[in-house]
């Protein structure tokens, strides 16, 4: 069923019928009813404060951790834009706009001596760091974060602090509906060049280890052992969710055009020609096998959203 409210009146950009496949990392996905890309905050409160409260919201950041099914969204997705990836430093703080890439983030604070490179190898914008209390090398969105801005469903603008978001390992408390618009960090301060080289060493690292030249969406599948959102010597990841796959014979294993890449095997590839149900489907097949060889039952990291065509 689609969507056939009358849409409120913007200043931004608003599409019916937008597919989505383009907008997402893994190039998959039908179209949405809508897609509304705010002209700033305003445009976005006014937006939500007139749509009808029955109808759907899905806020979406660049679609770096997100399967779009083949059916498309039955809902008006929110893309924020140009008017909300500003980047800021005073001090040690970052302000960042929820549209702003967190390599971006990282490479600016450390220009300006503040070390939140921890972001720097992390796919996507802060947006959604912040909902996915986004975390590397044992730091996270958690321990960085001062405050973030939201639009309620109900267009009201309101502050929230880490408390609030009540942040678990790859998890916050943020409602439905609501858009992340902007996000406040502390680092702490470091020397511009040593931050510069730590972020190479950092990407280095991860271009030998992880498949960065596929359409891939990031890690797969959660590391089962990772309940804490600390970071601390309490946050235990000796269980590793590839170690589980590689046991289970899934590495490099295919289903059409979907495959668990040869290179890192906890990352879900697009090799051309998969449809999101490709992709999908060879992800619960990963989960099963698991099950199966380790009695353990594997948490998707990816969101899988949307209608099966």
């Amino acid at each position: 069923m689609t969507l056939t409210h009358t849409m409120p009146q913007v200043r931004g950009k608003l599409t019916e019928a937008r597919v989505l496949a383009d907008l997402t990392w893994l190039r998959v996905g039908g179209p949405a009813d809508w897609l509304f890309q705010p002209a700033d905050q305003q445009d976005l409160a006014d937006f939500l404060k007139a749509l009808p409260p029955e109808v759907p919201v899905f806020p979406m950041g660049v679609g770096s951790n997100l399967i779009v099914r083949d059916g498309g969204l039955r809902a008006v997705v929110i893309r924020l834009g140009r008017g909300f990836n500003t980047i800021a430093t005073e001090g040690t703080r970052v302000t960042a706009g929820a549209a702003a890439l967190d390599a971006h983030v990282a490479k600016k604070a450390a220009e300006a001596g503040v070390d939140l490179t921890f972001l720097r190898t992390i796919p996507g914008a802060i947006g959604g760091a912040v909902r996915m209390n986004a975390g590397c090398y044992g730091s996270y969105v958690a321990d960085h974060l001062v405050e973030a801005t939201a639009v309620t469903r109900q267009g009201a603008v309101v502050t929230l602090t880490a408390q609030d978001l009540n942040f678990r390992y790859r998890q916050s408390d943020l409602p439905e509906g609501w858009v992340l618009t902007r996000a406040v960090f502390e680092g702490e301060a470091g020397d511009p060049e040593a931050l510069a080289r730590q972020m190479a060493e950092q990407l280095a690292r991860r271009d030998a280890t992880q498949p960065t030249k596929d359409r891939t969406a990031g890690s797969t599948f959660r590391n089962p052992a990772g309940f804490s959102s600390t970071g601390k010597a309490d946050d235990t990841h000796d269980l590793k969710a590839w170690k589980l796959i590689d046991d289970a014979g899934m590495r490099g294993f295919t289903i059409g055009g979907a495959q668990m890449s040869e290179k890192h095997s906890n990352f879900l590839i697009n090799t051309g020609s998969a449809t999101a149900r490709d992709l999908e489907t060879l992800g619960e097949e990963v989960r099963k096998r698991v099950f199966q060889s380790a009695g353990i039952e594997l948490d998707w990291e990816i969101m899988r959203v949307g209608e099966k065509a």
